[in-house]
């Protein structure tokens, strides 16, 4: 069957990834499955959200491409289709931090607030853990850590934090990350960890973009 216009029928398959990646649902469900292939149950007890409208969404994504899925067991097992989907989520978030005056609003609003240092790059981060010169500690839950982490990076998530400082050196520097850029529990910790007396950066991303940068990440055996 011959296409009577090729350029529109590609505009439309181009509409229905961008449609589908149109939700903040969704998008919160990109970053989860950013940090490694999740069941539905998982995702849905993460986002606080009935079962049945997560699968909704995951099958939208999958539909448009951005997502896979697999059955193990009695579950459904999801993961991004590729780094690509990943890079479409910074695209976007990228578009939205040069142009959106209410994603300003929010950055100055409360996260220049608990960190207005600059962060610490991923190349940066790689030589001082090469080099031995910081703690790294990981503040996701202790299932995502278990699913991929930094090198030597001890999972202490930020519920724990408080009572954990006992844990971490003072005399050292601490460098924290989390989920991706914009994660909230990395601009907490280290403003918790400031506050009470440590040196304490973070990282520029989070480990999905770690890792698809090539650097490398430690995964159970």
């Amino acid at each position: 069957m011959s296409i009577r216009n090729p350029k529109q029928a590609l505009f439309e398959q181009f509409a229905a990834v961008a449609k589908g990646l149109g939700n903040p649902q969704r998008l919160e469900l990109i970053e989860q499955l950013a940090q490694g292939p999740r069941t539905v149950e998982a995702l849905a007890a993460k986002l606080s959200l009935p079962v049945a409208n997560v699968s909704q969404h995951l099958q939208a994504m999958r539909r448009a491409g951005l997502v896979t899925s697999e059955r193990d067991g009695k579950f459904v097992r999801y993961q991004l289709a590729d780094a690509s989907v990943l890079a479409a989520f910074a695209a976007i978030r990228s578009v939205a931090e040069r142009h959106s005056a209410e994603v300003e609003r929010v950055v100055r609003g409360y996260f220049d607030r608990r960190d207005d240092m600059e962060p610490v790059s991923r190349e940066e981060l790689n030589a001082l853990i090469s080099e031995g010169l910081v703690t790294v500690i990981d503040v996701r839950p202790a299932d995502e850590f278990a699913l991929g982490h930094l090198p030597g990076a001890l999972n202490v998530p930020l519920s724990q934090l408080e009572e954990r400082l006992s844990d971490l050196q003072p005399d050292r520097e601490i460098v924290a990350y989390c989920r991706g850029p914009w994660c909230v529990m990395s601009f907490e910790a280290v403003a918790l960890l400031r506050k009470r007396g440590f040196q304490a950066r973070r990282v520029e991303d989070g480990l999905p973009e770690w890792r698809a940068a090539g650097l490398p990440v430690e995964t159970p055996l």
